[in-house]
């Protein structure tokens, strides 16, 4: 609901910009559009085009099916309830994926044991576990405006940082003409609707992230009950230990207030953490 909320805001945002006379045409295509990712083929496509993936080769088919025929049988879930696809990334986890995909990546499948890589997908497909395949698809394409909102936030704030002068440049000429654009609606506005739709660029963008950072943490305690939680710790210290970065206090305690991941030292906590448990 808050990613819905969100998306909304920003949808709203832009028809403002267009004006209600024709803009809410926009709002009801977007609210319709939602039917069209419930089709299979829309969603292999998202996988394919929108997540960067790609289907397994047939050698790397045989390597998974037995270890995912393992894991969902442990999770009692049916074997070809979901599909796993590759990602070409050195993360140990893949992004997550709504639907019926799911997805690994290709350092967890050429250089993890099968335990472990039995763990990295426990860790997927908790992403999936407590709701309805269709119900996280449609959750996914109706996040999708807040979604690339927080990008254009952390894309300022990347060049912000690497190059100061010319990000606080860019910054500076976003908020004036931001907030022209908030002064405006204020005046001519005859309610505080729209007023307070534009106030949420403001407001949403940590709440956002807090909220990709709590879906990975429950990911992950998920996997944790399935009793993949002590494998699920190796695989993250041999993750850090092979990239060569620091996995110490120093690490644990940096900002994280706009990233959508935890960072591994938080990971590990938590995960440290449901271990300790009766």
């Amino acid at each position: 609901m808050p990613w819905f909320f969100w998306s909304f805001a920003v949808v709203s945002w832009i028809v403002g910009i267009i004006g209600f006379g024709w803009g809410w045409l926009l709002v009801l295509v977007w609210f319709a559009s939602g039917a069209v990712v419930l089709i299979r083929p829309v969603e292999d496509a998202l996988a394919r085009y929108l997540f960067r993936l790609r289907q397994p080769t047939l050698i790397e088919d045989q390597r998974l099916r037995p270890i995912w025929r393992q894991l969902a049988d442990r999770a009692g879930i049916p074997e070809n309830r979901y599909a796993i696809w590759i990602q070409e990334s050195d993360e140990p986890n893949a992004t997550p994926t709504p639907g019926h995909i799911i997805a690994t990546t290709r350092w967890a499948l050429y250089t993890l044991p099968p335990s472990h890589l039995e763990a990295t997908l426990a860790h997927e497909l908790g992403h999936h576990l407590g709701g309805r395949d269709w119900l996280s698809l449609l959750s996914f394409w109706y996040s999708i405006p807040a979604r690339c909102a927080l990008i254009a936030v952390r894309a300022l704030g990347r060049l912000m940082r690497a190059v100061p002068a010319v990000g606080c440049v860019v910054i500076g000429f976003v908020l004036l003409g931001y907030l022209g654009v908030l002064l405006a609606v204020l005046t001519f506005d005859d309610s505080l609707t729209l007023p307070l739709l534009f106030l949420t660029p403001l407001v949403a963008p940590p709440i956002l992230a807090w909220l990709s950072r709590r879906e990975v943490l429950q990911a992950d305690r998920r996997a944790a009950t399935m009793g993949y939680g002590a494998t699920l710790i190796q695989v993250l210290y041999g993750w850090q230990f092979q990239h060569q970065h620091a996995l110490g206090r120093d690490a644990s305690r940096r900002s994280h207030f706009m990233a959508s991941a935890p960072s591994l030292p938080e990971r590990v906590r938590a995960l440290e953490q449901l271990q300790q448990r009766p």
